[in-house]
């Protein structure tokens, strides 16, 4: 019972660590990014049916940088639903190359394509340039206003360490 004393005071200032840690700002000057890639991993262990802890070891990967949603140059594939252009898969590990990463004793696994997007925005405010993560509706909205070059309003995540919201500003 002492316990459930203490949470109103916590949540209240759960609260006020939210509310006074997130800031917005307003930038002119912008860029998207969405890094994406394509990864062949293979797990590895004694059982890799019955052992939760197996090692992962990755093999070629090739991956694409987007900028504000123009085609990049080179060989590429997409644009994909959500208007993301992938690289060429990176060739897939042969036996032989997953045999040789296995340890004595250790089962391996099917060569796995792990497919993934880093998404970032930089922006200028002021003299001062500041690159941060983001997420896919953040890229969404800057590739949208980019192309009317509409100036945007972000509103910053914790500690201003990501981009949560970005939102055009009338002119």
């Amino acid at each position: 019972m002492q316990k459930l004393r203490f949470l109103p005071s916590i949540i209240t200032a759960l609260t006020a660590l939210t509310l006074t840690s997130c800031s917005t700002s307003t930038t002119e000057q912008y860029e998207a990014t969405a890094l994406t890639s394509y990864t062949w991993q293979v797990k590895y262990a004694k059982n890799l049916t019955s052992e939760p802890r197996s090692r992962i070891e990755t093999f070629a990967t090739t991956s694409v940088l987007n900028r504000n949603g123009v085609k990049p140059p080179g060989e590429v594939i997409g644009p994909d639903d959500r208007g993301l252009w992938w690289p060429t898969l990176a060739p897939r590990p042969s036996v032989e190359q997953v045999e040789q990463r296995k340890k004595p004793q250790e089962e391996a696994g099917k060569p796995e394509l792990v497919k993934d997007v880093k998404y970032k925005l930089t922006y200028e405010v002021g003299n001062a340039q500041n690159t941060l993560p983001t997420n896919y509706e953040v890229y969404r909205q800057v590739v949208k206003a980019y192309a009317q070059k509409t100036p945007l309003q972000l509103t910053l995540g914790i500690n201003d360490d990501s981009v949560e919201k970005a939102e055009p500003v009338s002119k």
